[in-house]
């Protein structure tokens, strides 16, 4: 079954929050646009509560999709935020959620960044000696005690993720090796200490990956219990994928939870009231997005047929291939008014910028599609719009609507 069968489709027409296509596109008043089903968010957080132990609590990572609407409906959903921005952090705050259940990553953040952080009492995970030493002036200059986590640059590195964040040498943490120098550095400081941030990779659809990693950060992190005391969280990483590609399988949640029974007791003992914390991005909202697009103009060029859309890479980058894929493949695409439509025909799927890289399906088989008819690509709901050259030719910008 496509990913887009998810979305019903009654008479051939694609609906996403019990709204047909047609309504959506008179919702959104322009093609191309973005369109956020809330219940499969609320279905995504639902099935994790389910599937992995009780303790655990669920943070949703901004960067995936930072549309407003959005994060105001996973705030009634997670136990908190990470953010990567004081722009990130801003919304986050907005909706509420207590500043002690924000935190704060990234290897390069401005002097702008901390000090919206500490001022807000959001806390400040740390991945340099520089940011500790900035950090505690900044609480001296506010008046203030910084709240500050420690994320680790693990000593394992996964061989199963699509896009590995930790092992080796990174930009991201300290290295595992160097953590208890600056545990006890932190310790001399005018800083509070809250928890740890261990990050080890993205996009995985492994069980096994998921298994072992998760049991190595609870290694890690135990033996690091000594030297830190009163932890409020620990932030045990995410890494659970999504399928993108025809060749690729749903992560089996199940067997992670089942899994997880071996490290979590003990590491609730070692560490008695710390919040065991699972960060998540692309799981929770890849698959509740679309992006629309029209159909502008139809041509055969030596054979090969082409539909021409209104969307393109300068909207959604990753469907194009151009966002980390080595070899370019399609996302799932569907005619959307057009569905198990039985006239079908091989065609390439472009966009409207003026340069090669601009296609968002090659070579796929689709019910035969008109100008005018509503292109549709699927896993949307993560690292598009925020994650692709908008200004690119000056086109309008895409609408996002939560439906």
């Amino acid at each position: 079954m496509s990913v887009l069968d998810s979305f019903n489709a009654p008479g051939g027409l694609l609906q996403v929050g019990g709204l047909p296509l047609a309504r959506l596109a008179q919702r959104a008043g322009q093609t191309p646009f973005f369109v956020y089903d809330r219940s499969k968010l609320t279905e995504r957080v639902r099935l994790l509560r389910q599937m992995l132990a009780p303790s655990i609590r669920i943070h949703y990572s901004i960067k995936a999709n930072p549309m407003p609407a959005l994060i105001h409906h996973m705030s009634t959903l997670v136990d908190g935020f990470d953010v990567a921005s004081a722009g990130e952090m801003r919304m986050a705050l907005d909706t509420g959620m207590a500043a002690s259940h924000i935190s704060m990553a990234g290897p390069g953040k401005s002097d702008q960044d901390l000090r919206g952080a500490v001022g807000a009492g959001v806390t400040v995970t740390l991945e340099s000696q520089f940011q500790l030493e900035a950090v505690e002036r900044i609480g001296r200059e506010l008046g203030v005690t910084p709240r500050v986590a420690l994320r680790i640059n693990p000593d394992f590195q996964p061989v199963n993720s699509g896009m590995r964040m930790g092992g080796g040498a990174r930009q991201f943490g300290v290295d595992a090796e160097k953590a208890p120098a600056m545990l006890r550095d932190i310790a001399d400081r005018a800083l509070r200490f809250v928890g740890f941030h261990v990050f080890w990779g993205s996009q995985c659809l492994d069980s096994r990956t998921v298994i072992a990693a998760q049991r190595h950060v609870a290694e890690l992190v135990s033996q690091l219990a000594d030297l830190a005391q009163d932890l409020e969280f620990v932030n045990m990483g995410g890494g659970f994928g999504i399928p993108y590609f025809d060749n690729e399988h749903t992560l089996d949640v199940g067997a992670v939870g089942a899994a997880m029974q071996d490290w979590v007791e003990p590491l609730r003992q070692r560490l008695p009231g710390t919040r065991l914390v699972l960060e998540f991005g692309r799981y929770l909202v890849g698959e509740a997005g679309l992006y629309v697009c029209r159909v502008v103009d139809k041509k055969v060029s030596r054979g090969e047929t082409f539909l021409v859309t209104d969307g393109g890479l300068h909207h959604h980058l990753a469907a194009s291939g151009n966002f980390g894929q080595v070899l370019r493949r399609n996302f799932p695409v569907a005619i959307g008014n057009r569905m198990g439509g039985e006239n079908l025909e091989r065609c390439h799927v472009v966009g409207c910028l003026c340069t090669p890289l601009d296609r968002l399906a090659d070579d796929v088989t689709l019910p035969a599609a008109q100008i005018g008819d509503y292109v549709i690509v699927g896993q949307s709901g993560a690292y598009a719009r925020s994650a692709s050259p908008a200004d690119f030719l000056s086109h309008p910008q895409p609408v996002e609507i939560l439906a």
